[in-house]
């Protein structure tokens, strides 16, 4: 070999060396990384999410449940009484011959018709 061949073997043989001694990432450090992660997630699950889907499926079968003569408070903060209930929508007395007509998507709150009476009356 000449003096140039070995000269570029010098320089090469680092990278080859780097190479061929690397080990791949272990599957364990990686496993390591992702665990934490994961456990946030199911933390979340069980103290967020979870517990807000049971509210809005308990509020989506309480205004699936309204009927005539129930009292229910709008979204805007108007309470009225049922008087006729449809697929989508409901109409609601707020004062004495005076009625509107509700989209049941904005029904805030709903008490049946055989709720207390408030305490000014």
């Amino acid at each position: 070999m000449t003096l140039a061949g070995n000269a570029l073997t010098m320089f090469a043989s680092p990278a080859y060396a780097q190479a061929a001694g690397a080990t791949p990432a272990g599957g364990s450090s990686f496993l390591v990384q992702i665990v934490p992660l994961l456990l946030i997630f199911v933390i979340f699950y069980f103290l967020m999410i979870r517990p807000q889907q049971q509210r809005m499926k308990q509020h989506r079968a309480l205004i699936d449940a309204v009927k005539k003569g129930d009292t229910v408070v709008t979204a805007g903060g108007v309470i009225g009484r049922v008087t006729k209930v449809e697929d989508a929508q409901v109409e609601v007395e707020i004062a004495p011959n005076t009625r509107v007509r509700v989209v049941k998507a904005t029904l805030t709150d709903v008490q049946p018709l055989g709720g207390a009476k408030p305490a000014n009356d």
